[in-house]
């Protein structure tokens, strides 16, 4: 063999190396790859059951019903479509009706999302930036929308300092 099919030979032997190594490795996360939807997204390329992703937005006013076995039902919105979603467990403290959540799951056969965990933001100027990006896309979310600060608090008589300060 010449040298340039030694060469040739070897550059061919090192990316089928690569290839492979890269196959397997996006073989093994097939798994853990979980995709972001908004509602409208989710709608339009309507995924197959069993189908696990994350589909974020606000959390339906008049849609969150208790069912007597511990489930939880409501809808995730971005104004323009909703979906179902039905959770077993504990709900965030600051889950509600008009904020902002994400839920991570799988679709069901019947078009109605099996959550398997639900997040919900932190306080009142979060918003998970999938989510943000999805109701900006729609119009909803604008970026001045934001409540203001909340206040710092008020001071103390004689001086005092508050519980939370430092000494």
């Amino acid at each position: 063999m010449t040298r340039k099919k030694k060469r040739l030979t070897m550059i061919g032997l090192a990316l089928a190396v690569f290839g492979g190594a890269v196959g397997v490795s996006l073989y093994a996360l097939r798994d853990t790859i979980v995709f972001f939807y908004g509602p409208s997204e989710y709608a339009a390329k309507a995924p197959p059951p069993g189908t696990r992703l994350r589909i974020g937005g606000l959390v339906e006013a008049g849609s969150f019903k208790r069912q007597g076995d511990g489930r939880v039902l409501f809808a995730v919105t971005d104004t323009v479509h909703d979906i179902r979603v039905t959770y077993t467990g504990l709900l965030p403290d600051l889950f509600r009706e008009g904020q902002g959540a994400v839920v991570e799951g799988t679709v069901e056969p019947d078009g109605l999302f099996r959550a398997d965990s639900v997040l919900a933001k932190h306080d009142e100027r979060y918003m998970p930036k999938e989510v943000a990006d999805s109701l900006k896309k729609q119009g909803v979310w604008r970026d001045g929308d934001a409540p203001p600060p909340a206040a710092p608090p008020a001071a103390l008589p004689d001086g005092e300092k508050h519980a939370s300060a430092a000494p």
